[in-house]
């Protein structure tokens, strides 16, 4: 009796976006399609990956040029710009935004409170990243 072939697992939402753009910062420079197809393995169709491709040239995270008759991609942005997309798309799909911060901050590890404090004073005033040469020197006086 034949076996059935194995069900393929159901990417997360945003995954296949997040290989993509990992499979990108992984090249040495503008490639094709294919080119990423073959490093994320899986089965995908070629049109799949073009769909996917489009779609984040679309959000601004890839670049492509003209390759000959197709397109040479390249990442316009790294993984974590990718997240912070996708961390505001939650956010702007939640009615309370002041809850869903609150709850996302009074979660969040001391340490990674810190950071978060850090970059909003960055924010605030640009100055404060002027590096002294001290990495304990968050800019204060």
């Amino acid at each position: 009796m034949p076996s059935s072939p194995t069900p393929r697992r159901r990417r997360g939402r945003g995954e296949l976006e997040a290989q993509v753009l990992a499979a990108l910062c992984a090249a040495p420079g503008p490639v094709g399609a294919a080119w990423v197809r073959d490093r994320i393995g899986g089965g995908l169709a070629y049109t799949t990956v073009i769909t996917t491709l489009t779609r984040l040239l679309a959000k601004g995270a890839v670049g492509r040029e003209k390759a000959g008759r197709s397109f040479a991609w390249s990442p316009a942005a790294d993984g974590s710009w990718l997240a912070a997309l996708r961390m505001r798309r939650v956010l702007d799909g939640e009615s309370d935004r002041e809850a869903v911060l609150a709850s996302f901050v009074t979660a969040l590890s001391p340490d990674d409170e810190r950071l978060l404090r850090g970059l909003l004073h960055e924010a605030e005033d640009p100055r404060a990243t002027q590096d002294t040469g001290d990495p304990e020197d968050t800019g204060d006086t």
